[in-house]
């Protein structure tokens, strides 16, 4: 019967059990730079992790987007109660990605005003699933002066938004 693993063969003059890589000659310098390219990948990878400024603006402007559009559909709909309650669920689902997405620190300050956007057209179709045309109209305005604002200290902050891309 033949053994699965052949035995190591050791050389009695050496009476070291060296990895086959010393043996080789690549010893502690290539050892080192295996280190050092291993962790350079890894700081490059860290860095690519970090929330970058132009991705955190196609965030918004996508949240922008689609909140302004689900708006102006509800608006010429105020006596469809079940599409504004379908638009609040949608409305709920883009303030919560809003809240749990990483924010730059270069746009830090702008972001509540993103937070209070998204609130307001919630709440607009929230009161217009009611029946409130009033307060959904309230919300609207409300909504929009907040865009304003955010695209303003987005601006402020090196950051702009142009109108047209939302």
């Amino acid at each position: 019967m033949t053994p699965l693993v052949r035995p190591i063969a050791v050389d009695p003059a050496r009476r070291s059990h060296a990895a086959p890589c010393q043996d080789a000659g690549c010893g502690s310098d290539a050892l080192l730079a295996r280190r050092a390219v291993c962790a350079w990948l890894g700081l490059v990878l860290l860095g690519a992790a970090a929330p970058a400024p132009a991705s955190y603006g196609d965030r918004a402007r996508l949240l922008i987007g689609e909140a302004s559009r689900a708006n102006d559909f509800l608006s010429k709909r105020l006596y469809d109660r079940e599409l504004a309650r379908l638009i609040g669920y949608a409305a709920e689902g883009r303030l919560q990605a809003a809240k749990d997405t990483s924010v730059p620190e270069e746009v830090a300050l702008a972001h509540p005003h993103l937070l209070l956007m998204l609130e307001h057209y919630e709440r607009a179709a929230a009161c217009a699933a009611r029946g409130e045309a009033g307060r959904y109209a309230q919300h609207s305005l409300a909504a929009r002066d907040e865009e304003q604002l955010f695209r303003g200290v987005l601006r402020q902050l090196g950051w702009p938004l142009r109108p047209g891309e939302s």
